[in-house]
């Protein structure tokens, strides 16, 4: 459960680390930025992210994270996506957004959106969360998950102090 180099090493940076995946498809408020429940571990070094109540990364070492996240779109049959955004957020607040904008295009249901940055984590208290917001034709968006593929997935890792 941890990561390992090429030669078996344990790079110490690299941890606390975790990745996690939804296995299952989220429905959302249309037009609403919900917190994504990404729930199933795909590994978790230092059990420091919480997979079944707040669905949060709280790292245990201060130092500097590289955090990620993917969100897959899925609207009813028959509806076209206006717009997608993934949000990462540090205590409760965005610090980040990626957004698609397809309003006026016929692009169908299913979009990717991503987002990736390095966020300063003091160790302790710092938390991070992945939030998404849909806004489709129909009105009853979700984000698409599944329990073999990665289609939404949220993970961090440390990279220094």
């Amino acid at each position: 459960d941890t990561i390992t180099t090429a030669t078996g090493a344990k790079p110490s940076f690299l941890n606390p680390a975790f990745e996690a995946k939804l296995s299952a498809n989220q429905t959302i408020t249309d037009n609403t930025i919900t917190k994504v429940q990404i729930n199933s571990e795909v590994y978790d070094t230092d059990n420091c992210y919480d997979n079944s109540t707040n669905y949060r990364f709280t790292p245990t070492v201060a130092g500097k994270y590289l955090v990620y996240g993917k969100i897959t779109t899925d609207t009813d049959s028959g509806a076209n996506l206006d717009q997608a955004s993934i949000y990462i957020y540090k205590n409760g607040a965005s610090i980040s957004r990626s957004r698609l904008d397809a309003r006026g295009n016929t692009l169908g249901a299913f979009f990717t959106c991503n987002d990736a940055m390095v966020v300063d984590m003091n160790g302790s208290t710092d938390y991070l969360e992945i939030y998404s917001a849909i806004d489709d034709t129909s009105g009853n968006p979700a984000v698409k998950g599944d329990s073999t593929e990665s289609l939404t997935n949220f993970g961090a890792y440390r990279i220094g102090t």
